[in-house]
């Protein structure tokens, strides 16, 4: 059973905080009695479990006044204000204000143990559903990033909830700017790693001169200028997850390192002979073909047997263009909130162009344009100069990409779908078979 939070009591009359104190320690509610209202500011803030109880008429700071404050520290702190018969106008207009309740002398004991009860349950479910948001921020953003209703995406979500709840090495493949790294933070924020580190390593952009140092870390004097021991990446990652970005730039002579310590979830650093064990989950990521290179001698191919135990290939936009509109309007949303602006309305005309056109540097290239239209540069979705596929390709790529992101609108509604499309309903479901799309796919969320 959850222990509730303190009760802070001000009141300025000694025969009140006694019978208030007494009321509710009989009542097994922890409370601390005041008789200054200023006591009470330093002992409240956002990660207070309790709630304030306060009368009115008060010297000094009086209880308008703390209720303000304490508002100003935490906006939801419940606050419940103890008024005299003279004080009713002024209690409903602190109500407007934000005070949770108000109890009118003189009071039955019960009347405060009630309003107590249902304060602290208040702020118990406020400070629980804090904590809930705070754990599944960084899922809820990453998955954000992986939105789409394309067969390959939801394939990619599936991988990605089925693979996070294992310890197994993960291999993502996919070109530049498929999300690579935003799958990775997925898994990571999905697993039971979740509340510990996770530790990118940009392969390509380690100094080669110090590669070993910020991987496995050294002891002093391991080499000229280490002059007291240091922690390498790795070690910063224990009990979390280690990101190897770009591992297809990692130079062969350090690939054979790097397998001993996938294969013994060890290191030693440099300088030293003490093996440090590594309780880590890797996954690393490329965007080139590593069976390829392995063939060609450029990548170990028993480090990539390792690595790959499970390869989660990121589509590229082209392979799922009807997830262009919805991606960016995703986009536009993220970049209004990044630079504080309102968000602007998308005209149809201009989504149309978003589906038509090519996008080599996927979704990081189409967040790029959604970034330019939110500051104001529309003909960033100009479409490009036409492509090689043919006039009949690249129509029915962009019917399909407005049927989806239609679709998607309306949650999967078809009657508000066709109506909004200005087509029968025959001829939507006519076109959703001859695309291959699914209502079901579009309706997540809902019951």
């Amino acid at each position: 059973m959850t222990v509730p939070g303190p009760v802070l009591f001000v009141d300025d009359e000694e025969p009140l905080r006694i019978a208030a104190q007494q009321t509710l320690e009989l009542a097994d509610l922890d409370c601390t009695c005041f008789d200054r209202a200023a006591d009470v500011l330093p002992k409240i803030g956002p990660e207070f479990p309790g709630i304030v109880v306060t009368d009115i008429r008060m010297p000094g700071m009086d209880g308008t006044d703390l209720l303000r404050a304490a508002l100003q520290k935490d906006p939801e702190i419940p606050v419940i204000l103890v008024t005299g018969h003279g004080d009713l106008d002024l209690a409903v207009g602190m109500m407007r204000e934000g005070a949770y309740d108000f109890i009118e002398k003189p009071y039955a004991p019960e009347r405060l143990v009630d309003a107590v009860r249902r304060a602290l349950e208040l702020r118990r479910l406020t400070l629980e559903n804090r904590q809930l948001r705070s754990q599944m921020a960084p899922l809820i953003a990453t998955m954000d990033s992986l939105r789409g209703f394309s067969p390959e995406m939801e394939f990619v979500r599936k991988q990605i909830r089925a693979v996070a709840a294992s310890d197994a090495d993960v291999l993502i493949v996919g070109d530049t700017g498929t999300g690579k790294g935003l799958a990775a933070q997925a898994l990571h924020a999905a697993s039971r790693r979740a509340d510990r580190p996770f530790v990118a390593i940009n392969c390509a952009a380690l100094p080669a001169e110090m590669i070993e140092s910020e991987l496995f870390g050294h002891e002093p004097g391991a080499f000229a200028g280490a002059t007291r021991a240091r922690a390498g990446k790795f070690e910063h990652a224990r009990w979390g997850t280690v990101f190897l970005d770009e591992i297809d730039s990692l130079p062969v002579a350090l690939q054979a390192k790097l397998l001993h310590v996938v294969e013994t979830r060890s290191i030693s650093r440099l300088g030293s002979h003490d093996p440090i064990d590594l309780d880590v989950r890797f996954v690393a990521a490329a965007k080139t073909d590593l069976e390829a290179a392995a063939a060609e001698g450029r990548f170990r191919s028993d480090l990539l047997y390792r690595l790959n135990v499970v390869t989660i290939r990121m589509p590229s936009l082209a392979a799922r263009r009807q997830d262009i509109p919805t991606l960016f309007l995703t986009f536009v949303g993220q970049m209004a909130e990044r630079h504080r602006q309102p968000v602007p309305q998308v005209p149809g005309a201009v989504l149309d162009a978003i589906a038509a056109r090519d996008w080599p540097g996927n979704a990081r290239e189409l967040r790029n344009a959604a970034e330019r239209y939110v500051l104001g540069l529309h003909e960033a979705t100009e479409p490009a100069s036409p492509a090689t596929r043919t006039l009949a390709d690249r129509v029915a790529d962009h019917e399909r990409a407005l049927i989806a992101a239609s679709l998607a609108a309306n949650a999967g509604r078809l009657k508000d779908t066709y109506e909004a499309l200005g087509i029968s309903r025959k001829a939507l479901y006519e076109k959703m078979q001859r695309y291959g799309l699914d209502r079901e796919t579009f309706t997540e969320g809902e019951s």
